[in-house]
């Protein structure tokens, strides 16, 4: 497994978990795309682990070529039966293209995202299109990304499993705070995608300013670990009675966050998701989602970062807030062990099938 981002530490954990129940030790590579990413955080300490130190770079295209480079080594030496990586960042494309170089199955957790445009979000949309058409195993979390693969014909087995991000949600979601009558509504902001960094991030901090100023709500802001993106954001907006900052959080402090919040805005996709299944009302600033199924689900809306556009939208939702609908559109949280239990019956197939061999590196 290829771990480089909290969110893939926080939706690889069920599937290695649900492997290990399974006699299926997972081998897990850290990239060290996000430096103080901690195993021990995220139940993922008890698995044997390479840590490689390739942390995130201004240029992520770089930074694929860097955590390629780091990996195919380690591939061809310890020759794994498949290589899993989750999502769309340049770790994940790294360690697919190492896959693929080494000549070693590949599968792809979060499979089929799509947008529909290659610009937003950058350089994720392109980055999840490149693993889907490496990849062997596709685990598409939802009907539409299974669809989204079927148009685009690619090789590999595609099986619709619900979104692994769901399955902590389970011992999480009754954790909700019944707020104190008269308390001004709550807040919680993030914003971190590389589409919003410049004039985007201006704007958003233009809107929060007047949600603040008059007093629509109690903006909190939880910074992102990158310093830059943190004191650029500080830099706009001024901490003050309606606006506070908190360091980055945790997984489970996140959402505990997100369940004491009135309101949320952000630019996360997997916030889309857990807010979806939590029934939290979120607004997403964003002009584009791969995640239109939160949209449906009538507690997610897209608003963008035009600053009148978000204060009109924080109004409206405040004044008369929506329900989610009852049912995750991303999964009953048990995609963990849906995940494994494919993997273990294609491993035995392919060794039915054929004596494993040792791959040979592609040669370019």
């Amino acid at each position: 497994m290829i771990v480089g981002t909290r969110p893939e530490a926080i939706k690889l954990q069920p599937v290695a978990a649900a492997l290990g129940r399974r006699g299926l030790q997972p081998t897990l590579l850290f990239t060290g795309q996000h430096p103080k990413l901690d195993p021990a955080n995220y139940g993922l300490d008890r698995f044997p682990s390479w840590r490689l130190s390739c942390p995130g770079q201004e240029d992520p295209h770089n930074h694929v070529a860097a955590v390629t480079k780091a990996v195919l080594p380690i591939l061809c030496e310890i020759v794994p039966a498949l290589v899993l990586v989750q999502g769309d960042t340049s770790s994940a494309l790294g360690g697919a293209l190492a896959a693929a170089a080494a000549g070693i199955p590949l599968a792809h957790v979060e499979a089929g995202l799509r947008s529909h445009s290659r610009r937003q979000p950058w350089p994720e949309e392109e980055f999840r299109m490149a693993i889907d058409r490496e990849a062997d195993l596709l685990f598409a979390p939802t009907d539409l990304s299974a669809a989204n693969l079927a148009r685009e014909g690619v090789h590999g087995q595609v099986h619709v499993t619900g979104n692994s991000g769901i399955d902590p949600l389970r011992s999480l979601a009754s954790r909700r705070v019944e707020r104190a009558r008269g308390d001004p509504p709550r807040l919680l902001v993030t914003c971190h995608r590389r589409e919003n960094w410049g004039e985007s991030l201006d704007s958003v901090a233009a809107a929060l300013k007047i949600i603040a100023g008059e007093k629509i709500g109690r903006v909190e802001i939880v910074l992102h670990p990158n310093p830059a993106l943190a004191e650029r954001i500080r830099a706009l907006l001024p901490e003050g009675p309606d606006i506070s900052f908190s360091p980055p959080l945790g997984h489970e402090e996140m959402i505990a966050a997100m369940l004491e919040s009135d309101l949320v805005l952000s630019d996360s996709g997997g916030m889309q998701e857990e807010a979806a299944a939590l029934g939290v009302p979120l607004l997403v600033l964003r002009a584009r989602t791969e995640r239109p199924e939160a949209i449906a689900c009538g507690g997610v809306e897209l608003v963008g970062t035009e600053p009148n556009r978000i204060v009109r939208a924080v109004r409206r939702w405040l004044r008369s807030p929506r329900a989610s609908s009852s049912t995750s559109p991303f999964g009953d949280g048990h995609a963990g062990e849906r995940i494994a239990a494919i993997i273990e019956g294609w491993l035995a197939e392919r060794e039915a099938l054929s004596p494993r061999m040792t791959p040979v590196p592609r040669t370019t």
